[in-house]
């Protein structure tokens, strides 16, 4: 399916009745549509997702559409949101250490290349900390530096297995056996059953 075809069959899962803080809306990207500016309506569609919650085929065509203009930071996001849209939303406050705390010496990608474990609290079955795996998105910023803070998303690899968290709780960050960085729980949103198909 070409670019075209699948940001329009995008804008097909979005109501009309929603808007952006911008009160940008689906006839804004239909516009964009017509004029063939198919980045700034991508760039739009991945807006009014965030406004409203879309099921798993509307991020998939945006996804897909995004890896046919080569542009791979807006399709590593889609697939991240089909990861969420299927198992739920997890934000906190990530504050990392600094250079001379941790063995991390440079800044690492925001876009959800790193898979650090987190102690989420689970222990093994002779009550030692069980670490959980979770790739992790930086919001707003492609790059996280060291001693830097930032709201981030985690992406569990065993989703049941963070399922006891809420808001306010502090997990910590591992790289190894030492400790990253430290975040605070900021929303966690269960998966909605009716936007997984």
């Amino acid at each position: 399916m070409d670019v075209l075809k699948l940001l329009e069959a995008a804008t097909l899962f979005v109501p009309e009745k929603i808007a952006t803080e911008n009160d940008i809306s689906v006839w804004d990207v239909w516009e964009y549509l017509r004029e063939d500016e198919w980045e700034v309506a991508l760039g739009l569609l991945e807006e009014l997702g965030d406004v409203h919650s879309l099921p798993v085929s509307f991020w998939e065509n945006l996804a897909t559409a995004a890896e046919q203009m080569r542009l791979e930071r807006s399709a590593a996001w889609c697939r991240w949101r089909c990861y969420e849209t299927r198992n739920g939303i997890i934000r906190a406050d990530l504050t990392l250490r600094s250079a001379s705390e941790a063995r991390r010496q440079s800044p690492f990608d925001g876009a959800g290349v790193l898979r650090p474990m987190w102690n989420i609290g689970n222990c093994t079955s002779i009550g030692e900390p069980a670490l959980n795996i979770a790739r992790l998105w930086v919001e707003f910023v492609p790059f996280l530096e060291l001693g830097g803070q930032s709201s981030v998303r985690l992406a569990p690899l065993d989703p049941s297995q963070w399922q006891h968290l809420e808001p306010g709780q502090v997990i910590t960050m591992h790289e190894d056996r030492s400790v990253a960085g430290t975040a605070i729980i900021l929303e966690i949103q269960r998966p909605a059953t009716a936007a997984t198909e």
